[in-house]
């Protein structure tokens, strides 16, 4: 599946619009543009990447994703890494 056909299906299935939230939902960081396998878990953090990324995983579905609304948006240290094995 196209990953962002994807991303509008769980947005509608989650009505992601109905609802204030403090961080910004929806895909943060765009991967593999087809989309087979995914590997969910609750934060993007570095074990989860390296265990989807050994799973041969196209996506990663996480509750707390790389980006807060009162955080800085500089990609910097931990932050930076992550992208980058995200990024492959």
């Amino acid at each position: 599946m196209d990953n962002l056909v994807l991303e509008q299906r769980i947005n509608r299935l989650l009505d992601v619009d109905s609802m204030q939230d403090y961080a910004p939902n929806g895909l943060q960081v765009e991967g593999r543009r087809e989309v087979q396998r995914i590997v969910t878990g609750v934060t993007a953090c570095q074990a989860l990447l390296d265990a989807a990324a050994a799973a041969g995983a196209d996506a990663v579905l996480v509750h707390h994703g790389y980006f807060w609304k009162s955080e800085s948006p500089t990609v910097r240290g931990m932050r930076r890494q992550r992208l980058k094995n995200a990024a492959g």
